[in-house]
């Protein structure tokens, strides 16, 4: 399973990037553990200076935007 967290301080972009994660996860059938991370100390722990951002497995792999459907479904693969 893999752990996903959206970093973001609950702007539009934040929402949008977490709504597209839970729909592709819900569309591939795949057990996540998905959290949301709104602590600006937390997000900047992981050197994100740009939201929204995500973490899978510890790991940045995006930062600044929204993601497109295409970059989830790769992560999600």
């Amino acid at each position: 399973m893999k752990n996903i967290k959206v970093l973001g301080t609950g702007c539009a972009n934040c929402k949008t990037t977490l709504k597209l994660i839970e729909e592709a996860v819900a569309a591939k059938g795949v057990a996540v553990q998905l959290e949301k991370v709104e602590e600006i100390k937390d997000i900047m722990g992981y050197g994100v200076m740009s939201t929204p951002g995500v973490v899978i497995d510890g790991k940045v792999v995006h930062a600044g935007g929204i993601p497109s459907k295409d970059k989830i479904d790769g992560w999600l693969s």
